[in-house]
């Protein structure tokens, strides 16, 4: 496994799931994480008290928005003067048919999928040149491409995020930065809760391994494409769908 000793990763989603599982896995291998968080206090504190503010820096930060992302690089810059990893995992959904979907519903998941992707990565681009290298991860789904029905806002965010990663990868690849995608399918994590027993046992049949993934598995695609090794894949989509 590569060693991230040195390196400082900015991961957003990283009280739960696989922004968890992530952030955890870059700490091992010795990078300094900055981990974004909506809301859950709680959840930080509790990540935030495993380890030394000089490994895990937690900040609580409304991704959608665009001046608080930016003072939260300007503390980066500040502190660390380069960044060399963005993952971006922070993610929601709000289902419903589109005839009925409230326009806050569209505009909240677009506004956090797609909008906070574009503005994470604006910023952690502007550092990532200073220094001429980069890694920058989105955490996309094949419901870009797939669709599901009462999904109109959450499959175009990530349709959204796919095209997004292809224009800009081609945009910074001359200095040595990278930008791919990851694309988890089902897998076990707080994204699946309201789902029914019925539903569970359907969407299972639907994946040809037979069972969702961990967030485990997903970030170890996450941290080989965040490695120094993976320098030429550029502007690509890694499914992790069990074959979905």
């Amino acid at each position: 496994m590569t060693d991230f000793s040195g390196q400082k990763a900015i991961v957003t989603g990283a009280t739960r799931g696989i922004g968890r599982a992530v952030a955890e896995a870059l700490l091992e291998h010795g990078a300094t994480v900055i981990g974004v968080y909506g809301g859950n206090e709680k959840a930080a504190a509790e990540f935030q008290s495993v380890f030394t503010d000089d490994q895990l820096q937690m900040h609580k930060v409304d991704v959608s928005d665009y001046s608080a992302v930016e003072a939260l690089y300007g503390r980066v810059e500040e502190q660390f003067d380069s960044l060399d990893i963005l993952i971006n995992c922070a993610g929601i959904r709000r289902d419903g048919a589109l005839a009925m979907m409230k326009e806050e519903d569209w505009r909240r998941v677009i506004d956090v999928n797609l909008t906070g992707g574009y503005t994470l990565a604006k910023f952690a681009v502007q550092l990532m040149m200073k220094q001429k290298y980069g890694r920058i991860v989105f955490i996309t789904s094949p419901m870009g491409h797939l669709g599901f029905a009462g999904q109109t806002n959450y499959a175009a965010s990530k349709a959204g995020q796919v095209g997004m990663m292809k224009s800009l990868s081609k945009e910074v690849a001359k200095r040595k930065i990278t930008v791919n995608c990851v694309s988890p399918g089902f897998i076990d994590t707080d994204f699946l809760h309201g789902l029914t027993e019925a539903q569970m046992k359907e969407y299972k049949k639907m994946v040809p391994v037979r069972r969702f993934g961990t967030p485990d598995e997903v970030a170890e695609a996450v941290l080989f494409l965040a490695g120094k090794r993976a320098g030429y894949i550029n502007g690509s989509v890694l499914e992790i769908t069990g074959g979905l």
